[in-house]
């Protein structure tokens, strides 16, 4: 009774349809042969094991566990023949020397991010983020469709490595701060932990900027030896305990609008690798990418929730702080363009394709973000 009245694409003729059947058994075979054959290519494939430095403590478990998300869909795609071992930062190396050792040869890859090298050259901002920049889906489009991985494995080439976007926190918050700053004399003086270009532009408004590994900002903060300090956002911050020691939390972080976070690979140990695990890394790479930014996207409101429930102050930078801060970061831009080929020739490229995705935005995304922000 519940059988399916199948129109077969010929008459009812029994012969035709053992015709049928039997060439139908003779495509399965096929198939299972193929399916069977895979297991001997991947056979002949070497066993390879590497280690992966990361820039963060395991205890961020979103961000770190962009490393380790690359590394558990290689094993899963290769049958554990691809192993790649994570190690937090200090383990191997010190946090932000994740690059160094890359590029080195110390280990084969690290997870970390670009602009933490900005003090070897101010081009490393543009691989993470630079003040003022692009949100992470029009980061994600520059680097994937409009040109910028190009432009940034040219520069990253001269280092000896090449590179994957592996994850983004989205717009960051703009830190916590001891003291009030309302104006741009508040900023005068003061001691912030931050990292990339951001440091350069607060520098302009009177800030002392200080490049400090995401394990060691707590207890800086907490024994006065900087006023302030930025990390990434409420779920990684309430995990480190700022809000304890500092309760003004600022917003936006204008110099991170989407930062993106990087696998380095040694280019000697890339160019050895099969084409199949090639595709593999970067396959794997693409999903730490994007599932690290909707776990964020997730943790980031429950996070700030408890945050307002412990106290903190959430505050906006004012117009006349992010006024003077774009100013500044214009001629930033200006002056290393001016002495710098490399940053020159990233900055022309990326600021025309800024302008264009600004202005793509502005139209039904803002407006939708709008509205519905304004109907709470």
């Amino acid at each position: 009774a519940n059988r399916l009245d199948v129109t077969y694409p010929f008459g009812g003729d029994n012969m035709q349809r053992r015709d049928f059947l039997k060439k139908a058994s003779i495509g399965a075979a096929a198939g299972a042969a193929t399916t069977l054959a895979a297991p001997a290519i991947a056979a002949e494939l070497p066993s390879i094991k590497w280690r992966l430095t990361s820039s963060f403590p395991k205890s961020l478990d979103t961000i770190y566990g962009g490393a380790d998300v690359l590394a558990n869909r290689l094993r899963e795609m290769t049958g554990g023949k691809f192993d790649i071992r994570v190690f937090p930062g200090g383990e191997i190396v010190p946090g932000l020397q994740a690059l160094d050792a890359v590029q080195q040869g110390t280990v084969e890859v690290c997870h970390t991010c670009s602009y933490y090298y900005v003090g070897k050259d101010k081009t490393f901002g543009f691989g993470t983020s630079v003040p003022f920049g692009m949100n992470a889906r029009q980061q994600n489009a520059w680097i994937y469709y409009g040109g910028g991985q190009k432009l940034l494995d040219e520069f990253y080439a001269n280092y000896n490595v090449v590179s994957f976007a592996g994850g983004n926190t989205g717009t960051q918050m703009g830190g916590w701060w001891r003291k009030e700053v309302k104006t741009l004399a508040d900023l005068k003086g003061v001691k912030m932990r931050i990292a990339g270009l951001g440091g350069a532009v607060f520098s302009e408004l009177g800030v002392v900027p200080q490049q400090i590994a995401g394990g060691d900002i707590y207890p800086a903060l907490e024994k006065g030896t900087i006023d302030a300090a930025e990390w990434v956002g409420p779920f990684d911050d309430e995990k480190l305990g700022f809000y304890k020691v500092a309760k003004n939390y600022y917003y936006p972080g204008f110099w991170e609008s989407g930062p993106t976070i990087h696998f380095f690979v040694n280019k000697k140990e890339w160019d050895k690798l099969p084409k199949e695990y090639q595709a593999a890394f970067q396959a794997a790479a693409y999903e730490a990418n994007v599932t690290m930014m909707a776990e964020y996207d997730h943790k980031n409101p429950i996070a700030l929730s408890k945050l307002l429930q412990n106290g903190v102050k959430l505050q906006s930078f004012s117009d006349e702080i992010l006024g003077a801060a774009y100013k500044a970061s214009q001629q930033v831009y200006a002056d290393e363009s001016a002495k710098n080929p490399a940053f020159k020739k990233i900055y022309t490229e990326w600021e025309k394709y800024r302008k264009t995705q600004n202005a793509w935005f502005s139209v039904a995304e803002m407006r939708m973000d709008r509205f519905l922000q304004s109907h709470k």
